[in-house]
């Protein structure tokens, strides 16, 4: 019989919840989507053999896409490789030059996993896992430690930034050796992008340059070749919440910030990249909107339109750079019903909260009430069946067929997305609503009726 830590359980039942991705215990719950993970397989492999690539998840408010980007992270790190993982925002940027894109970098690294550390903060035990490798070698060869680390990371003066990426690993050596623990916390302070102004890390740690809005990219390839050097197989870096790219009202900064995703979608799919993969999780709109989504960047249209072949044959095209997660059926729906029904109980038959007919019973109840939403965009129905048995599991004497009929679901609907009133007297035309808005302002000069859903 299969087990359940404690701990997972309550991470899992607590994230479903709140409508949120578990970080743990995804092998659990996880149903569906066989052929969308084989082709993210066939991608790992690749980055662990040398490689790149560059995967846009696509699907509804809801549809699973956190979850989705979570679950090949599980397995990136079962692989052997290093993963960054973070959410875009307002103030989280790809480019930026008001400290936003730094912003993202310091998210990245802070979540920065490995297997033996896979809640994150491992950039410490990353490069004392990379020292005391060195140190081995150091002490086979009777050379000194030093001389060892500059050898080992003399390939990094190649990229952007090496020459003091190496000087950094060579001070946290040092600050390691003597003892020096204000120098180990100012090579971790330059490695999570900590540092605001050149004059402070020059001061600290001798190195002319820092981590910036200009150079994120840069360093995340720089962090790309340092984990395979210290014995791990690649970089994954999950952006998710993209769609904050689209919400910008400026022109110019969704242009630069989308001139920053063909950099890194040319650099993975020529080859320029090695052991390094980007999968960012977006909605259709942020995708395909001709005014502000990508396929308002000519460069970026072209190299992400569907394929035509395929959609004239009605297949699905796995390969491209673009993965539209398909819907989940109804059949497997219930399998991740029954999933969550085995993680409360731990289980164990014995201990099961619902019966079989209980289930069914909710998702014909899901149907009549939000349609095919129900499987299309599940987040909903699983946060009210985890409340259902929540319930059920505090006050077991009440009756599941009362519960499930009283209970309201509604369908998932992004909140990015307004809902124009239809009465004239709750809402200006949109004529007048454009010279309200009106912005002196060139770089936003954007029609914001476009963000409207009608």
């Amino acid at each position: 019989m299969a087990s359940i830590r404690p701990r997972e359980r309550t991470a899992i039942i607590q994230s479903l919840r709140a409508g949120v991705t578990p970080r743990v215990g995804l092998e659990h719950i996880q149903v569906g989507r066989a052929k969308e993970v084989k082709a993210l397989l066939t991608d790992l492999e690749n980055i662990c053999n040398g490689g790149s690539a560059f995967r846009l998840i696509v699907g509804d408010f809801g549809a699973g896409k956190s979850f989705f980007l979570q679950l090949i992270r599980y397995i990136a790190l079962e692989k052997g490789m290093v993963t960054v993982s973070a959410d875009l925002a307002p103030d989280r940027r790809l480019y930026a030059s008001g400290g936003q894109a730094r912003s993202l970098y310091q998210e990245l690294t802070r979540n920065l996993a490995t297997r033996a550390h896979p809640e994150g903060n491992a950039m410490v035990p990353l490069v004392e896992k990379f020292i005391t490798e060195q140190r081995r070698i150091a002490d086979t060869t009777g050379t000194p430690v030093e001389t060892v680390i500059k050898d080992k990371l003399a390939s990094l003066s190649e990229l952007v930034g090496g020459y003091d990426f190496a000087e950094v690993i060579s001070a946290y050596w040092r600050g390691f050796n003597s003892g020096n623990d204000e120098l180990k916390q100012a090579a971790v302070r330059y490695l999570r992008g900590e540092y605001a102004t050149k004059t402070e890390a020059r001061r600290d740690l001798n190195v002319h340059t820092i981590i910036d809005d200009a150079s994120v990219y840069d360093h995340l390839k720089l962090l790309a070749r340092f984990v395979c050097q210290s014995g791990y197989k690649g970089l994954l870096v999950n952006l998710d919440e993209m769609v904050n790219l689209y919400k910008l009202p400026s022109v110019r900064s969704r242009t630069a910030n989308y001139e920053q995703i063909l950099r890194i979608l040319n650099d993975c799919l020529q080859g320029s990249a090695e052991n390094i993969g980007f999968l960012l999780g977006g909605t259709p709109e942020f995708l395909t909107d001709p005014r502000k989504g990508l396929y308002s960047y000519e460069a970026l249209r072209s190299r992400l339109a569907a394929n035509s072949f395929a959609a004239a044959a009605q297949v699905v095209d796995y390969n491209g750079p673009v993965l539209q997660l398909q819907n989940l059926a109804p059949e497997e729906l219930y399998v991740l019903l029954c999933n969550i029904r085995n993680v409360f109980a731990n289980y164990d038959k014995d201990k099961y909260l619902l019966p079989d007919e209980a289930l069914t019973t909710f998702l014909k109840h899901c149907s009549e009430h939000i349609g095919e939403a129900y499987f299309r965009t599940p987040r909903n129905t699983i946060k009210a069946f985890v409340d259902l048995m929540s319930v059920i599991e505090q006050n077991p004497e009440l009756k599941w067929q009362t519960l499930i009929d009283s209970v309201n679901i509604n369908p998932e609907s992004d909140p990015s997305l307004v809902t124009v009133p239809t009465a004239a007297s709750d809402s200006p035309s949109p004529l007048k609503a454009a010279s309200l808005d009106d912005d002196d302002d060139a770089e936003d000069d954007d029609d914001d009726l476009t963000v409207f859903k009608l």
